[in-house]
C-alpha cells in the first residue's frame, strides 16, 4: 500500500503537475516575438494557407463573433449556430464572454441582473469542439482585463487597473498579466483584450474610471507595457485597448458616441504616450474605440473605429505598428445606432482594422464586405493583407501544430493558491488611506465593541456577479461579532435613513462600504443624494460621541470629492470578495497600508497621496479604546 502524502508533499505535487501542464500549454503556443519572423515550418504554413483561401474565406477570417461559456450541447441549435459560422462564414475565431440570464422587462422594480459569470470548462469545451471542425485553427479572444476570473467563475481575479496604478509596481502588474495568460491558453483563449492603457484624466468618465491604471500618462505607459510583457510570458497575445484613447470621454460609448476635443499636441502627450510605450513594448494587437476626435479626424461623426486617417494614418503609419487591428464590438450604440452592419463593417475595413469584432450580424458584415470588393472599393490585396497578418499570429501561437487544449488540466492550472495568492497581494498593496483626521485607522476598538455597518450602494440593481458586502458582512463580523449590518441605497426612504441618523450614536464605530459602479450601459455613476448626505450627517455625530467613523469606497474613488466631511476614507478600486477582504484586514490591524493616489481628487488630494499605516497585530478584548 503506497505511503500517505503529507499535506505539504500533496500541494507541492499539485504544484509540479500545473507547473508541468502549464508549461505544456504555453510550449504548443508558445509566443513567438512580433518582430522576430516565424520559422521555417509556420512560414510555410501561412504561405500555403494563404494561397489556397477563396476572397470568402480570407473575409471570413476578420470576422469574430462570440458566444456565451455556459454549457451547449453539440446537438442544439445554440452549437448550430457556432458551427455554421465555422463552414459558412469562416470566421477567424470567436470572442468568448462570460454568461447570462433572461430577466423580466418590467418597470418600477425591474432590478434583476442578467449577467453571470461563465464556467472554464464550457469555455474549453466549447472552443474544442469548434477548433475540431475548422479548416484553419481559431484565434479566440476575452476581454479578460481583470484576469480570466472577470469573465470565468473560480479562475484567478485580479483588482482593476486603478488598484495596480496605486499599488506602483510593475512586478506586479508582469505577473498578473503572465497569470491571466497561462489560465486563459488552458481555457483554449489566445487573445487577452487587455491591457487597457486609457488615461483616465476625466473624473466624470463613465466607462473606463478604474479601468485605468491612473492619470499619470508616464505610469500608465509603465504598467501597460509590464502587463503586456507578462502575457506574452504566459503565452498570450496582448492588446492594447481603447486608442486612440478613451479616457478623456465623460459618455460611454456602448451607449453613444464620444467626443474627445483637446488638440493633437495634448493627444500626443497625454492619450498617446501608452500605446507607444506598449508597442514599443511588443505589443500583439490594438483595439480601435468608438470615440470621435476631430483634432485627430475632422469628419464629422467618425468614429476612429472607422476613421482612416486615425487607424491607417496614425497607428499604422506614424506609430508604425505592424500587429494585428480589432475594432471594439460593432455591436455598441455608437457605431449600432448609427450605421447598418454591412455597411459599418465595410467602413471598419476601409478605414484599416484588420477585425470586425461582434458584428451584430456576420453574415451581413461578410457580404457587404465581398460586395465593396466586388464593386472595386475594397481591393482584394487589402483583404489579402488583413488575411496574413492573421495567419501570422496563429502561426506565432503554434496553433497549426496544436490548437485544443487539455480539458483534464484546466482544474491544476486555473484559479489555484497561487494564483489567488497573487491577486491578494495587490489588492492588499492597493488599498489607499487617504484621509485619517482622528488617527483611528485601523479600528482602536476592541473585540466585543458594538459596530454598525453601512452597507451604502449606488442602487440595488445589477449586482448579478455578486452581492455588495457578501464578504465584508462575514469578515467584520468574524473579527466584531457585535455587529449591525444596514443596506442603504437611492430606494432607501427618508424615514429608513432618519432611523439610521439616530441608532448611530449608540455604537461603538461606524464602518461604512460605499458601493458606486461605472458600469457598461449603465451610465451612472454617483450615490442619491439623500444618501450621501446621511454620510455626511454622521461624521459629527460620531465625533460627539468619540466613536470611529471610517467611510471604504468600492468602484469610483472620484466619490470621495463628494464626501469632504467624512473623516476616514479607505479606497480600494474595486468591488466584490477580494478587496471586500482585503479591507477588512485592514481595518482590523491585521495587513499594512501602502497604496497612493494614481490620480488626483480634484479639490481634496493630489496625485500620489496615501496615508501609510503598518501592521498592528491582533484585536483584544473591550470595547472603545483610546486614542
Amino acid at each position: 500500500m503506497a505511503q500517505r502524502r503529507s499535506g505539504a508533499g500533496v500541494r507541492l505535487a499539485w504544484a509540479v503537475a500545473a507547473a508541468m501542464a502549464a508549461g505544456a500549454i504555453v510550449a504548443a503556443g508558445a509566443v513567438q516575438p512580433a518582430d522576430a519572423g516565424l520559422d521555417r515550418d509556420a512560414e510555410r504554413w501561412v504561405k500555403t494557407t494563404l494561397a489556397r483561401m477563396s476572397l470568402d474565406e480570407q473575409i471570413g477570417q476578420m470576422l469574430v463573433p462570440s458566444f456565451e461559456s455556459t454549457f451547449i450541447a453539440s446537438d442544439s441549435d445554440a452549437f448550430d449556430r457556432l458551427v455554421r459560422l465555422v463552414h459558412e462564414d469562416h470566421v477567424g475565431g470567436f470572442h468568448v464572454f462570460g454568461g447570462s440570464r433572461p430577466t423580466p422587462g418590467v418597470l418600477l422594480n425591474g432590478g434583476y441582473s442578467s449577467v453571470t459569470l461563465g464556467d472554464p470548462y464550457e469555455a474549453a469545451s466549447i472552443l474544442n469542439r469548434l477548433q475540431a471542425i475548422a479548416p484553419i485553427p481559431l484565434l479566440n479572444t476575452a476581454d479578460f482585463e481583470a484576469g480570466v476570473g472577470f469573465r470565468l467563475e473560480g479562475a484567478t481575479v485580479f483588482p482593476r487597473n486603478m488598484a495596480f496604478g496605486a499599488a506602483g509596481d510593475e512586478q506586479l502588474a508582469f505577473e498578473a498579466g503572465r497569470v491571466t495568460a497561462v489560465e486563459g491558453r488552458a481555457v483554449g483563449v489566445q487573445v487577452d483584450f487587455a491591457p487597457v492603457v486609457d488615461v483616465n484624466d476625466n473624473p466624470r468618465n463613465p466607462v473606463i474610471n478604474t479601468r485605468s491604471f491612473g492619470e499619470d500618462p508616464a505610469a500608465v505607459a509603465r504598467l501597460g507595457a509590464a502587463y503586456v510583457r507578462g502575457l506574452q510570458a504566459g503565452g498570450m497575445l496582448a492588446t492594447l485597448k481603447h486608442f486612440p484613447g478613451h479616457g478623456n470621454t465623460d459618455v460611454d460609448s456602448h451607449l453613444g458616441l464620444p467626443i474627445i476635443r483637446e488638440p493633437r499636441a495634448e493627444l500626443d502627450q497625454v492619450e498617446l504616450a501608452p500605446f507607444r510605450a506598449g508597442i514599443a513594448a511588443g505589443a500583439d494587437a490594438v483595439m480601435i474605440a468608438h470615440i470621435e476626435m476631430p483634432a485627430l479626424d475632422p469628419a464629422p461623426e467618425t468614429p476612429a473605429t472607422l476613421s482612416r486617417p486615425i487607424v491607417t494614418g496614425l497607428l499604422r503609419g506614424e506609430l508604425g505598428f505592424d500587429g494585428l487591428v480589432y475594432t471594439d464590438s460593432m455591436s455598441m450604440d455608437a457605431v449600432a445606432k448609427m450605421l447598418p452592419p454591412g455597411e459599418a463593417a465595410v467602413r471598419a475595413v476601409e478605414a484599416g482594422n484588420d477585425v470586425v469584432l461582434h458584428s451584430p450580424d456576420d453574415d451581413a458584415a461578410l457580404a457587404a464586405i465581398k460586395a465593396a470588393v466586388a464593386r472595386g472599393e475594397i481591393t482584394p490585396a487589402r483583404i489579402a493583407a488583413s488575411a496574413e497578418r492573421i495567419l501570422r499570429a496563429k502561426a506565432r501561437l503554434g496553433l497549426y501544430r496544436t490548437k485544443t487544449v487539455n480539458l483534464e488540466s484546466i482544474a491544476t492550472i486555473v484559479g489555484g493558491r497561487e494564483h489567488r495568492a497573487m491577486a491578494e497581494e495587490v489588492s492588499r498593496r492597493s488599498l489607499t488611506l487617504i484621509k485619517d483626521d482622528r488617527h483611528q485607522v485601523p479600528l482602536r476598538v476592541g473585540r466585543d465593541a458594538h459596530i454598525l455597518y453601512l452597507s451604502v450602494l449606488d442602487y440595488p440593481s445589477g449586482w448579478g456577479i455578486a452581492a455588495p458586502s457578501r464578504t465584508f458582512t462575514k469578515e467584520l463580523r468574524d473579527r466584531w461579532p457585535d455587529m449591525t449590518a444596514v443596506e442603504l441605497s437611492d430606494r432607501t426612504s427618508r424615514n429608513e435613513l432618519d432611523l439610521v441618523r439616530a441608532m448611530a450614536p449608540r455604537f461603538d464605530a461606524v464602518v461604512a462600504s460605499v458601493f458606486v459602479r461605472t458600469a457598461s450601459y449603465s451610465g451612472r455613476m454617483d450615490l442619491a443624494p439623500p444618501v450621501a448626505q446621511l454620510l455626511r450627517d454622521l461624521a459629527p455625530v460620531t465625533e460627539a460621541s468619540g466613536a470611529p467613523y471610517v467611510a471604504v469606497l468600492f468602484g469610483n474613488p472620484y466619490v470621495a470629492t463628494f464626501l469632504p466631511e467624512l473623516p476616514a476614507v479607505l479606497l480600494t478600486y474595486d468591488y466584490y470578495d477580494l478587496p471586500e477582504r482585503s479591507a477588512v484586514r485592514v481595518l482590523a490591524g491585521e495587513a499594512a497600508i501602502e497604496g497612493h493616489l494614481p490620480i488626483a481628487l480634484p479639490g481634496l488630494f493630489p496625485l500620489g497621496q496615501g496615508l501609510m499605516r503598518p501592521k498592528s497585530g491582533p484585536l483584544s478584548g473591550g470595547g472603545r479604546t483610546s486614542g
